[in-house]
C-alpha cells in the first residue's frame, strides 16, 4: 500500500475500535433479524462498512463507497444495506440504542441526519445490486495486470521451411483400464460363505441337544412330583395368606433339608440377623396364628369336625391331575421339536432353489455387460469428435480476451487517480475533526478529576429514625438474638432428651419380641420334624408311566432327525 491508502486503513481500524459499542448495536441486531443464516465470521466485514456508512461517507464520497461494496458479495452487502437503511429503524429504535451511549440530540444532528440525507443516493445503490443480482452478473475485480516484456536474445538464423504435413488430431489423455479384479468375486465373500457354512454345520451339531436341559432325571422327578402336589393342596385349602404362612413354617424347610442333605441341628442353629421391621412383622405373624389356633380349639369343643379325610381325598385327587398336566407338557415339547426338524428341512430346500436363482442372476449380469461394454466404445468416439470441434473454437477467444484486457487497465488507471485524490482530502478533514475531539476529552477529564470528600458516622446506639413500630438500635437487635439463640438451644436440649427416653422404650419392645419369637421357632422347628418323619414312614411313590402320545411323538422325532442328516449329507 502507499501512503494514503496505510493512512485510511488505519484510521478505518481506529474508528472502529473507537465507536465498536454503537456499531455491535446494529451488526447484533442484523444477525438476529435479516442476517440469521450469515456465518458469524463476516462479522467484521458488516461492522466495517457500517462504520464507513455512518462516519466516513461524506469524506470518501458515494463513488469510493459504491466501489468498496460492489467489490464484496453482491447479496450480502444487498443484505446489510436494506436493513440498515431503512428509515424506520433509523428513527426508532437505532436511535434510541445509540442514545444510550451519547446524547439524543447529538445522536441525531451527527448520526441519524447524515444517513437520512444518504438516503436516496444509498437507495440507487441498492437498486442496482438488485438487478446486478437479478441478472446474475458477476462483478469484474479490478487487479493490475503484470505486462510482460521480451528478453534481449539474439535472432536466430532463418531455418528452412519444412514441407507441409498433416495437421495431426488432437489426442485425448489415455484413460486407465478397467482393473481386471472388478470382474472377479471378491475374497471377502468366499471367506464370508466358508464361515457360513461351518457356523451351520456347527449350528445343527448343538441343535441335537438343545432340549437336554429340559428333562428330568428319573432320581429327581419324584421329587419334584411330591413338591408340586403338597403346594397345589395347600393353595386349594386355605387362603392366600394362610398359604405363605404355611408354606414358610412346614412345606419349605421340610423340602429344603431333603433336597440340601442337611441335618436339622445345622439349619436351626444358622444365625440370622434381622432389623426392627422384621423382627415387629415376625412377631405380628406369630401373634396371629397364636389367635387362630386358640380359635381352632374352642371350635373343636364346640363340636366342630376335623377335616382330614376329606383333606386326604382331595390330595390324591389333586395328584393325578397333575400327572396328567406334566404328561400333556411333555407332549407340547416334544410337538416343538418335532416342529423344529420339520422347519430344518423346508429351510435346506428353500437353499437348494436360492442357489438355481443364483446361476440365472450370474447369467444375465455377464449379458448386461457386454452390452455396456459396446454402448462405452460408442461413447468414445462421440467424445472423440467433440473435442475436435472445441479446440478450434478456443483459437479465436484468446483474440477478443487480449483486446478486452486492455480496455480494463486503462479504466483502472483513471479510477486510482481519482480515488488518491480523494482520499487525501478525507485525511485532511479527519485530523482536523480528530484534534477538536481530543481537546473536548481533556476538558472533560479535567472535570471529573475534581475530587468530594463524603464523611458520615454511624451511632450503633441510635435507631433509624423511618418511624417504624418495630425499630430498634443495632445493639438491642445483637441482645434480642443473643436471647433467642439461648431459648432455641434449651428447646434442642428437651427435644434430644425425648428422643432418648423413646428410643430406650423402643428397644425394650424389640427385645420382648425377639423372646417370644424365638419360643415359637423353637415350636415350629419340633412340629416339623415330627411331620418329617411320620411323611418318610407313610410315604412311597411310583414312577409314572409314560403316555402313547409321548411314545409315538418321540418315534416321530427320531424319523425326522435321520431325514434331515441325510438332506444335509447331500447338501
Amino acid at each position: 500500500l502507499n501512503v494514503t491508502e496505510e493512512k485510511f486503513v488505519l484510521d478505518t481500524v481506529a474508528g472502529c475500535t473507537e465507536y465498536k459499542s454503537i456499531l455491535d448495536v446494529v451488526v447484533n441486531a442484523f444477525y438476529v433479524q435479516d442476517g440469521r443464516y450469515c456465518p458469524i465470521s463476516e462479522r467484521n466485514l458488516y461492522i466495517v462498512i457500517c462504520y464507513l456508512a455512518t462516519f466516513q461517507l461524506e469524506e470518501i464520497g458515494l463513488q469510493h463507497f459504491s466501489r468498496i461494496v460492489k467489490s464484496l458479495d453482491t447479496s450480502k452487502m444487498l443484505q446489510f444495506l436494506r436493513f440498515f437503511f431503512n428509515d424506520l429503524y433509523l428513527n426508532t429504535w437505532i436511535k434510541d440504542e445509540w442514545s444510550h451511549f451519547y446524547d439524543s440530540v447529538y445522536v441525531k444532528e451527527n448520526f441519524i441526519d447524515p444517513l437520512l440525507r444518504w438516503q436516496p443516493k444509498v437507495q440507487q445503490l441498492i437498486e442496482k445490486l438488485t438487478e446486478k443480482l437479478s441478472n446474475r452478473t458477476t462483478s469484474v475485480k479490478t487487479s493490475r495486470v503484470t505486462q510482460p516484456k521480451e528478453f534481449n536474445l539474439t535472432v536466430p538464423k532463418p531455418r528452412a521451411i519444412p514441407p507441409p504435413s498433416p495437421a495431426p488430431l488432437p489426442l485425448l489423455p489415455k484413460r486407465q483400464p478397467v482393473p481386471p479384479s472388478i470382474y472377479k468375486p471378491p475374497k471377502e465373500r468366499k471367506q464370508l460363505e466358508e464361515i457360513k457354512t461351518k457356523n451351520i454345520q456347527k449350528a445343527k451339531v448343538t441343535n441335537t441337544n438343545q432340549f437336554r436341559c429340559a428333562t428330568i432325571k428319573p432320581e429327581k422327578r419324584e421329587f419334584l412330583y411330591r413338591i408340586i402336589s403338597a403346594v397345589l393342596v395347600l393353595w386349594s385349602q386355605i387362603s392366600c395368606e394362610q398359604y405363605l404362612e404355611v408354606v414358610w413354617e412346614s412345606v419349605l424347610t421340610q423340602y429344603f433339608e431333603e433336597l440340601t442333605k442337611q441335618p436339622q441341628d445345622l439349619i436351626d442353629n444358622i444365625p440370622i440377623k434381622l432389623n426392627t421391621a422384621a423382627i415387629l412383622r415376625e412377631g405380628a405373624l406369630y401373634q396371629r396364628k397364636l389367635e387362630e389356633e386358640l380359635k381352632r380349639v374352642e371350635n373343636l369343643q364346640q363340636g366342630a369336625g376335623d377335616p382330614s379325610e376329606f383333606l386326604e381325598w382331595q390330595k390324591q385327587m389333586r395328584g393325578k391331575d397333575l400327572e396328567e398336566q406334566l404328561a400333556e407338557i411333555e407332549c407340547r415339547r416334544l410337538q416343538g421339536k418335532l416342529s423344529y426338524e420339520e422347519a430344518v428341512l423346508a429351510h435346506q430346500n428353500v437353499i437348494q432353489e436360492n442357489k438355481k436363482r443364483a446361476d440365472l442372476l450370474r447369467e444375465e449380469k455377464a449379458e448386461l455387460m457386454h452390452l455396456y461394454a459396446e454402448k462405452r466404445l460408442q461413447e468414445q468416439k462421440e467424445m472423440k469428435e467433440l473435442v475436435e470441434q472445441v479446440m478450434e473454437g478456443h483459437k479465436n477467444v484468446k483474440q477478443a480476451k487480449a483486446k478486452i484486457q486492455e480496455y480494463k487497465q486503462q479504466i483502472v488507471q483513471q479510477v486510482c487517480e481519482e480515488s488518491e485524490e480523494l482520499l487525501r482530502q478525507a485525511l485532511e478533514e479527519k485530523e482536523e475533526k480528530n484534534r477538536k475531539r481530543y481537546e473536548l476529552i481533556q476538558q472533560i477529564r479535567a472535570i471529573e478529576s475534581t475530587p468530594s470528600i463524603r464523611h458520615k458516622f454511624v451511632d450503633l446506639t441510635e435507631t433509624g429514625g423511618h418511624g417504624l413500630f418495630g425499630e430498634m438500635s443495632i445493639v438491642e437487635l445483637r441482645e434480642r438474638l443473643a436471647l433467642l439463640k439461648e431459648a432455641q438451644k434449651a428447646a434442642e436440649e428437651e427435644k434430644r432428651d425425648q428422643i432418648i427416653h423413646e428410643k430406650q422404650a423402643k428397644e425394650q419392645l424389640i427385645l420382648d419380641k425377639l423372646d417370644q419369637i424365638s419360643q415359637f421357632r423353637a415350636e415350629l422347628g419340633r412340629a416339623a420334624a415330627l411331620k418329617q418323619e411320620e411323611k418318610k414312614k407313610s410315604h412311597s411313590g411310583e414312577r409314572p408311566m409314560k403316555d402313547e402320545r409321548i411314545l409315538n411323538l418321540q418315534k416321530k422325532i427320531v424319523e425326522k432327525t435321520m431325514e434331515r442328516k441325510k438332506q444335509a449329507g447331500l447338501l
